[in-house]
């Protein structure tokens, strides 16, 4: 749908979510499980100094994250989904609070630990719908693919869906079925991330190493799983490739045009793919973006309307 003139943004937050993708992200696959760091107390004198610098490297910036979301327009709430009494979420709640967040208390039990956000969220998201309908905006930050339902239903009631995950930690699904999508290291302010400590992994797998002498066959399969996130970085390069590519043969095919504008084709990338981001990639403008793909497009900047079209 349209962006209207008169926005008013709705920001709901899977905290844990966010907080332990991210910490994931800089220092491995599940490895803020295997350090424990929910319970970990910054002010314990005894406590481990290597996890205190992990979780320092992965503090993510609340801030960021709502300066991002007050670019659609004006935000009338913003809700954080996490258990407070747990020292690593205890931790943010000063930024928080800065920020006029409304914190959401989840009381977690043995069974229903996991999805107590997403479902407390997906409720009060649809509530809010219903009882504040000048909403214009919703954006969830998370990954989980548990909320694709809540986004197709927020797009179902006429709402803007902004998504924003972490990098390697977002269902692609859930990128879907937004509006719009975006990673959290292409947020402004944010340094992207180096990727995931190899060393350390290393350290804390050691069988992966031996194994494949016993049972080459049987080794194969969790390897293969735990490197999957891995090339992202570098295929994303070539999805944005293809994006390119079939956004402009549609756009030659509807409009049977020999240019077309360059603002048309990145909105028709953007509803092909609602994660795509140049800058995500690398570059500072889209137009050096299609540069890059000379191979694929043509861009003319002699004209003050900036047109490409499909290399022949």
């Amino acid at each position: 749908m349209a962006e209207p003139l008169d926005t008013r943004v709705a920001v709901y937050i899977d905290f844990d979510n966010i907080v332990i993708s991210r910490y994931d992200q800089l220092h491995g696959r599940t490895q803020f499980q295997k350090d424990k760091a929910r319970g970990f107390d910054t002010d314990d004198k005894s406590a481990d100094p290597d996890i205190a610098a992990r979780l320092a490297a992965a503090t993510v910036d609340i801030g960021a994250i709502i300066d991002f979301a007050s670019s659609f327009g004006t935000i009338v709430l913003t809700r954080a989904y996490a258990d407070w009494s747990a020292e690593v979420n205890a931790d943010y709640r000063g930024q928080l609070v800065s920020r006029a967040v409304d914190l959401v208390q989840l009381f977690p039990t043995a069974a229903y630990t996991k999805n107590g956000a997403d479902i407390r969220l997906a409720v009060d998201a649809v509530e809010d719908m219903f009882r504040l309908p000048e909403l214009t905006h919703v954006v969830i930050v998370a990954g989980d693919s548990d909320y694709i339902a809540l986004a197709q239903r927020c797009r179902r009631l006429g709402r803007y869906v902004v998504g924003i995950g972490v990098a390697g930690s977002t269902s692609r699904s859930l990128a879907a079925a937004c509006d719009e999508f975006a990673t959290y290291d292409a947020l402004p302010g944010i340094k992207p991330a180096p990727g995931p400590e190899l060393a350390a992994t290393a350290k804390t797998d050691p069988p992966a190493v031996e194994a494949p002498k016993k049972s080459p066959r049987r080794a194969k399969a969790p390897a293969t799983s735990e490197s999957a996130p891995e090339p992202e970085p570098e295929n994303a390069q070539d999805v944005a490739t293809g994006l390119l590519e079939r956004a402009l043969r549609l756009g030659h095919e509807k409009d049977d045009a020999d240019w077309l504008h360059s603002s048309a084709v990145k909105v028709q990338m953007k509803r092909m793919d609602p994660s795509f981001s140049e800058k995500a990639l690398g570059y500072r403008s889209f137009s050096d973006f299609v540069k890059s793909r000379e191979a694929v497009a043509e861009l003319d900047e002699t004209s003050p309307i900036r047109v490409i079209r499909l290399k022949r």
